[in-house]
């Protein structure tokens, strides 16, 4: 395990890990799928929005292909499950470097911002 999750794992209180390749909620409660709508990197199944992201995989079925837990720690913390990925870590702080001075000890999104994504996710079935 890297030094980075440990301290993750200390940062997050009562967060107890149910396996390695996923992550418990980080709020206790679900989140709002709607709210969760992410399409600046990655496309999805909405027509209606014109501009969606072509840098990251579409995800259309990630809901079918990972579990909430799953798509929660690939929110948090992707690179424990891709070394070389380019997605940033959304929830964690430690261990990071080039990080601009006033975001420095911040995450970019909250806690309850992250349970929102991984509601949204998790509602896209094939």
């Amino acid at each position: 395990m890297k030094p980075t999750l440990c301290a993750l794992l200390l940062a997050l209180p009562g967060v107890a890990w149910a396996q390695p390749d996923s992550m418990p909620s980080l709020t206790g409660k679900p989140g709002d799928p709607a709210r969760g709508l992410c399409l600046l990197c990655h496309s999805a199944p909405i027509p209606e929005e014109r501009f969606q992201g072509n840098l990251a995989p579409n995800l259309a079925g990630a809901g079918s292909r990972a579990t909430p837990d799953q798509l929660r720690l690939r929110l948090v913390d992707p690179a424990r499950l891709n070394p070389d990925t380019i997605m940033p870590p959304y929830y964690r702080v430690d261990g990071l470097t080039r990080v601009a001075k006033n975001f420095q000890g911040k995450t970019i999104l909250t806690a309850e911002q992250i349970e929102d994504v991984v509601a949204y996710l998790a509602s896209l079935k094939e």
